[in-house]
Protein backbone atom coordinates (compact mmCIF):
# COMPACT_ATOMS: atom_id res chain seq x y z
CA UNK A 1 0.00 0.00 0.00
CA UNK A 2 1.53 3.62 -1.14
CA UNK A 3 1.13 6.31 1.44
CA UNK A 4 -1.13 8.83 0.01
CA UNK A 5 1.92 11.32 0.80
CA UNK A 6 4.03 9.23 -1.33
CA UNK A 7 0.91 9.47 -4.28
CA UNK A 8 0.81 13.14 -3.69
CA UNK A 9 4.45 13.38 -4.67
CA UNK A 10 4.36 11.01 -7.79
CA UNK A 11 1.04 13.04 -8.98
CA UNK A 12 2.92 16.45 -8.45
CA UNK A 13 6.20 15.31 -10.39
CA UNK A 14 3.28 14.42 -13.61
CA UNK A 15 1.81 17.20 -13.87
CA UNK A 16 5.12 19.03 -13.38
CA UNK A 17 6.59 16.85 -16.13
CA UNK A 18 5.62 18.44 -19.16
CA UNK A 19 5.60 22.23 -17.80
CA UNK A 20 9.45 21.77 -17.05
CA UNK A 21 9.55 21.19 -20.53
CA UNK A 22 7.51 23.96 -21.91
CA UNK A 23 9.68 26.08 -19.45
CA UNK A 24 12.97 25.48 -20.89
CA UNK A 25 11.86 26.13 -24.07
CA UNK A 26 11.83 22.98 -25.70
CA UNK A 27 7.92 22.80 -26.53
CA UNK A 28 8.31 19.54 -29.19
CA UNK A 29 5.76 16.75 -29.48
CA UNK A 30 6.19 14.25 -32.06
CA UNK A 31 1.99 13.04 -33.45
CA UNK A 32 2.05 8.74 -32.87
CA UNK A 33 -0.65 7.14 -35.52
CA UNK A 34 -1.69 3.77 -35.70
CA UNK A 35 -2.68 3.00 -39.33
CA UNK A 36 -0.62 0.50 -39.86
CA UNK A 37 -0.62 -3.63 -39.55
CA UNK A 38 3.09 -3.59 -38.31
CA UNK A 39 3.82 -1.34 -35.84
CA UNK A 40 5.28 -1.97 -31.96
CA UNK A 41 3.12 -2.30 -29.16
CA UNK A 42 2.60 0.44 -27.51
CA UNK A 43 4.46 0.25 -24.00
CA UNK A 44 7.54 -0.02 -26.19
CA UNK A 45 6.77 2.76 -28.34
CA UNK A 46 6.43 4.80 -25.07
CA UNK A 47 9.14 3.53 -23.99
CA UNK A 48 10.93 4.91 -27.48
CA UNK A 49 9.44 8.26 -26.84
CA UNK A 50 10.57 7.86 -23.24
CA UNK A 51 14.42 7.16 -24.61
CA UNK A 52 14.30 10.05 -27.10
CA UNK A 53 13.19 12.29 -24.28
CA UNK A 54 10.38 13.55 -26.42
CA UNK A 55 7.89 14.82 -23.57
CA UNK A 56 4.59 15.56 -25.86
CA UNK A 57 2.54 12.62 -27.82
CA UNK A 58 -0.71 13.82 -29.90
CA UNK A 59 -2.49 10.57 -30.69
CA UNK A 60 -5.57 10.74 -32.85
CA UNK A 61 -8.07 8.67 -30.73
CA UNK A 62 -8.46 7.31 -27.48
CA UNK A 63 -6.80 3.65 -27.77
CA UNK A 64 -7.21 2.07 -24.53
CA UNK A 65 -4.30 0.13 -25.25
CA UNK A 66 -2.54 3.49 -26.11
CA UNK A 67 -3.89 5.36 -22.84
CA UNK A 68 -2.48 2.46 -20.22
CA UNK A 69 0.70 2.17 -22.04
CA UNK A 70 0.84 5.92 -21.12
CA UNK A 71 0.10 5.69 -17.53
CA UNK A 72 2.88 7.20 -15.22
CA UNK A 73 5.21 8.14 -18.00
CA UNK A 74 4.98 11.71 -17.44
CA UNK A 75 4.07 12.36 -20.93
CA UNK A 76 1.74 15.07 -21.71
CA UNK A 77 -1.18 14.14 -24.01
CA UNK A 78 -2.90 15.65 -26.79
CA UNK A 79 -6.02 13.24 -27.87
CA UNK A 80 -8.92 13.76 -29.26
CA UNK A 81 -12.48 12.05 -30.06
CA UNK A 82 -13.05 10.40 -33.78
CA UNK A 83 -14.41 13.43 -36.25
CA UNK A 84 -17.71 11.16 -36.72
CA UNK A 85 -18.83 11.89 -32.90
CA UNK A 86 -18.62 15.25 -33.08
CA UNK A 87 -21.76 15.81 -34.53
CA UNK A 88 -23.45 13.52 -30.92
CA UNK A 89 -21.47 16.32 -28.80
CA UNK A 90 -22.10 19.36 -30.16
CA UNK A 91 -26.12 18.04 -29.79
CA UNK A 92 -26.01 16.30 -26.19
CA UNK A 93 -23.70 16.98 -23.07
CA UNK A 94 -24.58 13.59 -21.66
CA UNK A 95 -22.52 12.23 -25.09
CA UNK A 96 -19.96 14.72 -24.07
CA UNK A 97 -20.11 13.70 -20.44
CA UNK A 98 -19.92 9.93 -21.54
CA UNK A 99 -16.97 10.17 -24.07
CA UNK A 100 -15.44 12.24 -21.16
CA UNK A 101 -15.86 9.33 -18.38
CA UNK A 102 -14.98 7.02 -20.46
CA UNK A 103 -11.65 7.96 -22.00
CA UNK A 104 -10.54 11.08 -19.87
CA UNK A 105 -11.54 10.14 -16.56
CA UNK A 106 -10.13 6.56 -15.54
CA UNK A 107 -7.01 7.77 -16.66
CA UNK A 108 -6.80 11.42 -14.99
CA UNK A 109 -4.31 10.19 -12.04
CA UNK A 110 -2.05 9.19 -14.29
CA UNK A 111 -1.55 11.00 -17.60
CA UNK A 112 -1.25 14.44 -18.01
CA UNK A 113 -4.13 15.53 -20.85
CA UNK A 114 -3.23 18.69 -22.35
CA UNK A 115 -4.88 19.58 -24.72
CA UNK A 116 -9.08 17.82 -26.44
CA UNK A 117 -8.67 17.96 -30.07
CA UNK A 118 -12.72 18.81 -31.13
CA UNK A 119 -12.19 17.86 -34.87
CA UNK A 120 -9.09 16.48 -37.10
CA UNK A 121 -9.44 19.11 -40.16
CA UNK A 122 -13.14 18.75 -40.35
CA UNK A 123 -13.31 23.24 -41.37
CA UNK A 124 -14.01 23.61 -43.44
CA UNK A 125 -16.33 20.58 -44.34
CA UNK A 126 -20.15 19.46 -43.41
CA UNK A 127 -18.97 18.93 -39.79
CA UNK A 128 -17.44 22.14 -39.24
CA UNK A 129 -19.95 23.64 -37.95
CA UNK A 130 -20.58 21.46 -34.98
CA UNK A 131 -17.20 22.33 -33.60
CA UNK A 132 -18.36 25.04 -31.35
CA UNK A 133 -20.62 23.03 -29.66
CA UNK A 134 -19.25 20.31 -28.98
CA UNK A 135 -16.09 22.19 -27.63
CA UNK A 136 -18.20 23.76 -24.93
CA UNK A 137 -19.54 20.54 -24.20
CA UNK A 138 -16.79 18.52 -23.95
CA UNK A 139 -15.49 21.69 -22.13
CA UNK A 140 -18.15 21.34 -19.46
CA UNK A 141 -17.75 17.56 -19.38
CA UNK A 142 -14.52 18.01 -17.73
CA UNK A 143 -15.01 20.96 -15.45
CA UNK A 144 -17.57 18.48 -13.84
CA UNK A 145 -15.38 15.59 -13.48
CA UNK A 146 -12.59 17.73 -11.95
CA UNK A 147 -9.93 17.93 -15.18
CA UNK A 148 -8.84 21.42 -15.12
CA UNK A 149 -5.89 21.06 -16.82
CA UNK A 150 -7.00 19.74 -19.91
CA UNK A 151 -8.25 22.14 -22.74
CA UNK A 152 -10.25 21.98 -25.68
CA UNK A 153 -9.38 23.10 -29.24
CA UNK A 154 -9.64 22.12 -32.97
CA UNK A 155 -7.26 21.51 -35.62
CA UNK A 156 -7.28 23.13 -38.81
CA UNK A 157 -5.60 22.15 -42.32
CA UNK A 158 -4.47 25.10 -44.55
CA UNK A 159 -7.38 25.06 -46.75
CA UNK A 160 -9.15 26.62 -44.03
CA UNK A 161 -7.60 30.02 -45.25
CA UNK A 162 -9.34 31.63 -48.29
CA UNK A 163 -6.25 33.67 -48.71
CA UNK A 164 -2.83 32.94 -47.30
CA UNK A 165 -0.20 35.25 -49.36
CA UNK A 166 0.95 37.32 -48.53
CA UNK A 167 0.89 36.35 -45.07
CA UNK A 168 -0.76 39.54 -43.96
CA UNK A 169 -3.94 38.50 -46.03
CA UNK A 170 -4.88 35.31 -44.81
CA UNK A 171 -8.04 35.10 -43.73
CA UNK A 172 -10.53 32.44 -43.41
CA UNK A 173 -13.02 31.36 -46.32
CA UNK A 174 -16.67 33.58 -45.50
CA UNK A 175 -18.26 30.01 -45.32
CA UNK A 176 -16.39 29.22 -41.71
CA UNK A 177 -16.07 32.56 -40.69
CA UNK A 178 -19.19 32.25 -38.28
CA UNK A 179 -17.85 28.70 -36.91
CA UNK A 180 -14.07 29.95 -36.36
CA UNK A 181 -15.06 33.69 -34.43
CA UNK A 182 -17.33 30.83 -32.29
CA UNK A 183 -13.97 28.82 -31.76
CA UNK A 184 -11.33 31.70 -31.32
CA UNK A 185 -14.16 32.82 -28.54
CA UNK A 186 -13.63 29.97 -26.68
CA UNK A 187 -10.07 29.88 -27.20
CA UNK A 188 -9.43 33.25 -25.68
CA UNK A 189 -11.61 32.41 -22.49
CA UNK A 190 -8.89 29.22 -22.02
CA UNK A 191 -6.01 30.91 -23.16
CA UNK A 192 -5.62 28.19 -25.43
CA UNK A 193 -4.13 27.88 -28.57
CA UNK A 194 -5.47 26.98 -31.95
CA UNK A 195 -4.17 24.02 -33.45
CA UNK A 196 -3.04 24.09 -37.38
CA UNK A 197 -1.42 21.76 -39.50
CA UNK A 198 1.94 23.10 -41.71
CA UNK A 199 3.19 21.19 -44.57
CA UNK A 200 5.68 23.08 -46.91
CA UNK A 201 6.13 20.04 -48.12
CA UNK A 202 3.19 19.95 -50.08
CA UNK A 203 3.45 23.62 -51.17
CA UNK A 204 6.59 22.94 -52.88
CA UNK A 205 6.45 19.78 -54.36
CA UNK A 206 3.27 20.54 -56.19
CA UNK A 207 4.93 24.36 -57.20
CA UNK A 208 8.59 23.96 -57.25
CA UNK A 209 9.12 26.35 -60.20
CA UNK A 210 7.54 29.29 -58.03
CA UNK A 211 8.73 28.00 -54.21
CA UNK A 212 12.46 26.99 -54.06
CA UNK A 213 13.59 24.26 -51.86
CA UNK A 214 16.00 26.22 -49.60
CA UNK A 215 12.54 28.45 -49.00
CA UNK A 216 10.71 25.57 -48.00
CA UNK A 217 13.79 23.92 -46.16
CA UNK A 218 15.13 26.72 -43.83
CA UNK A 219 17.86 27.22 -45.89
CA UNK A 220 17.64 30.85 -47.19
CA UNK A 221 20.31 33.23 -46.58
CA UNK A 222 18.04 35.94 -47.80
CA UNK A 223 14.33 36.84 -47.05
CA UNK A 224 12.22 35.12 -50.58
CA UNK A 225 8.87 37.51 -48.85
CA UNK A 226 8.47 40.86 -47.48
CA UNK A 227 5.40 41.80 -46.79
CA UNK A 228 5.18 45.47 -45.12
CA UNK A 229 7.15 45.26 -42.04
CA UNK A 230 8.03 41.49 -42.00
CA UNK A 231 10.55 39.66 -43.66
CA UNK A 232 10.34 36.19 -44.35
CA UNK A 233 13.24 33.72 -44.81
CA UNK A 234 10.84 30.16 -44.92
CA UNK A 235 7.94 28.90 -45.75
CA UNK A 236 6.64 27.52 -42.51
CA UNK A 237 6.58 31.06 -40.72
CA UNK A 238 4.74 32.05 -43.57
CA UNK A 239 2.17 29.84 -43.54
CA UNK A 240 1.94 30.19 -39.88
CA UNK A 241 1.74 33.86 -39.93
CA UNK A 242 -1.34 33.75 -42.73
CA UNK A 243 -3.36 31.63 -39.75
CA UNK A 244 -2.12 34.79 -37.20
CA UNK A 245 -3.12 37.44 -39.71
CA UNK A 246 -6.61 35.28 -40.32
CA UNK A 247 -6.99 35.40 -36.07
CA UNK A 248 -6.34 38.85 -36.33
CA UNK A 249 -9.24 39.80 -39.29
CA UNK A 250 -12.23 38.06 -36.92
CA UNK A 251 -10.62 40.31 -34.11
CA UNK A 252 -8.80 37.60 -31.99
CA UNK A 253 -4.94 38.44 -32.85
CA UNK A 254 -4.54 37.50 -28.78
CA UNK A 255 -5.54 33.96 -29.69
CA UNK A 256 -2.17 31.97 -30.39
CA UNK A 257 -1.88 28.74 -32.37
CA UNK A 258 0.82 26.15 -32.09
CA UNK A 259 1.62 23.07 -34.65
CA UNK A 260 -0.38 19.79 -34.48
CA UNK A 261 1.18 18.62 -37.73
CA UNK A 262 4.39 19.18 -39.89
CA UNK A 263 6.89 17.06 -41.39
CA UNK A 264 8.46 15.36 -44.29
CA UNK A 265 7.97 12.58 -46.48
CA UNK A 266 11.17 10.43 -47.46
CA UNK A 267 9.84 7.98 -50.33
CA UNK A 268 7.15 8.63 -52.71
CA UNK A 269 7.42 11.97 -55.07
CA UNK A 270 11.13 12.00 -56.11
CA UNK A 271 13.45 14.34 -55.64
CA UNK A 272 10.91 16.35 -53.45
CA UNK A 273 10.74 13.26 -50.91
CA UNK A 274 14.23 12.10 -49.60
CA UNK A 275 15.54 11.01 -46.71
CA UNK A 276 18.36 14.16 -46.89
CA UNK A 277 15.07 16.62 -47.19
CA UNK A 278 13.18 14.83 -44.30
CA UNK A 279 16.40 15.23 -42.30
CA UNK A 280 17.10 18.84 -43.52
CA UNK A 281 14.04 19.91 -42.96
CA UNK A 282 13.25 18.41 -39.56
CA UNK A 283 16.36 19.19 -38.00
CA UNK A 284 15.91 23.30 -39.20
CA UNK A 285 12.32 23.17 -38.02
CA UNK A 286 13.61 21.91 -34.56
CA UNK A 287 16.25 24.26 -34.40
CA UNK A 288 14.30 27.24 -35.44
CA UNK A 289 10.90 26.42 -33.06
CA UNK A 290 12.95 25.98 -30.12
CA UNK A 291 14.08 29.23 -30.41
CA UNK A 292 12.43 31.73 -32.42
CA UNK A 293 8.67 33.06 -33.12
CA UNK A 294 7.56 33.64 -36.52
CA UNK A 295 8.14 37.63 -37.61
CA UNK A 296 4.29 38.27 -36.33
CA UNK A 297 4.58 36.69 -33.29
CA UNK A 298 8.65 37.29 -32.71
CA UNK A 299 8.65 36.45 -28.91
CA UNK A 300 5.95 33.39 -28.96
CA UNK A 301 7.93 29.96 -28.84
CA UNK A 302 5.00 27.92 -30.76
CA UNK A 303 4.32 24.20 -29.14
CA UNK A 304 5.26 22.00 -32.63
CA UNK A 305 4.27 18.39 -32.99
CA UNK A 306 6.36 16.41 -35.58
CA UNK A 307 4.60 14.23 -38.08
CA UNK A 308 5.32 11.47 -36.99
CA UNK A 309 7.15 8.60 -34.78
CA UNK A 310 6.46 5.74 -37.70
CA UNK A 311 6.32 4.57 -41.25
CA UNK A 312 2.34 3.68 -41.43
CA UNK A 313 1.89 1.26 -44.44
CA UNK A 314 -2.12 1.72 -43.91
CA UNK A 315 -1.94 5.23 -45.10
CA UNK A 316 -3.30 6.68 -48.54
CA UNK A 317 -0.33 6.48 -50.96
CA UNK A 318 3.43 6.25 -50.68
CA UNK A 319 3.88 9.79 -49.86
CA UNK A 320 1.66 9.42 -46.64
CA UNK A 321 2.85 6.19 -45.57
CA UNK A 322 6.54 7.39 -45.10
CA UNK A 323 6.64 10.39 -42.60
CA UNK A 324 7.67 8.88 -39.76
CA UNK A 325 11.37 9.04 -38.21
CA UNK A 326 11.01 5.51 -36.92
CA UNK A 327 10.53 2.15 -39.44
CA UNK A 328 7.78 -0.26 -37.23
CA UNK A 329 11.29 -2.27 -36.21
CA UNK A 330 11.65 1.09 -34.21
CA UNK A 331 14.80 1.51 -36.53
CA UNK A 332 15.56 5.38 -37.09
CA UNK A 333 14.62 6.05 -40.41
CA UNK A 334 17.53 8.76 -40.38
CA UNK A 335 19.51 9.97 -36.73
CA UNK A 336 17.46 12.62 -35.32
CA UNK A 337 16.27 12.00 -31.72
Amino acid sequence: MVPKFAQLFVSTLLLLTPLLSIADGRDIGVCYGLNGDNLPPPNEVINLYKRCQIDNIRIYQPYPEVLEALRGSGISVTIGPRNEDIASFATSQDAANDWVNTNIVPYADDIVFRWITIGNEVIPGPLGSNVPAAMNNIRNALDSAGITLAKVTTVLPGTALAASYPPSAGAFGSDITETMTGIAAILAQEDTPLLINVYPYFAYASDPSHISAQYAMFTSTAPVVIDGSFQYFNLFDAMVDAFNAALEKINFGNVKVAVAETGWSTVGNEPYTSVANAQTYNRNLLNHVTQNGTPRRPDYIMPTFFFEMFNEDLKGNVVEQNFGFFYPSMQPVYPFW
